[in-house]
């Protein structure tokens, strides 16, 4: 068995030599078991942080070169943060959709599919204002599928407040 995998192994980076594929990032494709909506509430906090941190800067009433450039390097920063976390949110319901929630999860949970929708909706309208009040309505509905994924496990979840300067909630499972 090793020397076919060897000799597929040879075959195909001789392959790739002349085609070059592309290569495959993914978490992870493979039926690994691992999924949690951690990480989209996370991004969800973090659109929400930069929406903050966007409202508290003030533009320079001088017109001083290094203030003005100063003002704008913060909010093209703050801006581009908060853009990747958006689609950080999404791509991460993406991964839940497609690969963990089954027929049966949506049966059971009916409002599921009109969740995910607007979420991803959500999160888009978050990259497009400086709407604060757009991306609390984001972290609302992944909180919500959040709970949705835990109740497709049998465990019970809570919402707790989020160790974040966001001073907001997130949800977590009731493990113990």
């Amino acid at each position: 068995m090793d020397a076919m995998n060897t000799l597929a192994r040879k075959m195909l980076s001789k392959a790739d030599a002349i085609v070059h594929f592309d290569e495959a990032h993914a978490h992870c494709d493979y039926p690994c078991g691992i999924y949690d909506p951690y990480d989209a509430q996370v991004a969800a906090h973090t659109v929400i942080r930069m929406d903050d941190l966007i409202a508290q800067l003030t533009h320079p009433d001088k017109h001083g070169e290094n203030d003005d450039l100063e003002y704008h390097h913060s909010l093209e920063r703050a801006t581009a943060i908060k853009e990747k976390y958006a689609e950080v949110c999404k791509h991460e319901l993406r991964v839940l959709w497609g690969d963990y929630f089954k027929p049966e999860h949506a049966q059971a949970n009916p409002n599921l599919h009109n969740l995910v929708f607007t979420a991803m909706k959500q999160a888009s309208k978050a990259k497009q204002t400086f709407d604060v009040k757009q991306a609390e309505a984001l972290l609302e509905t992944v909180m919500q599928i959040a709970e949705a994924f835990w109740k497709t496990k049998n465990i019970e979840s809570k919402r707790v407040e989020a160790p974040y300067p966001t001073k907001r909630q997130m949800v977590v499972p009731k493990l113990y």
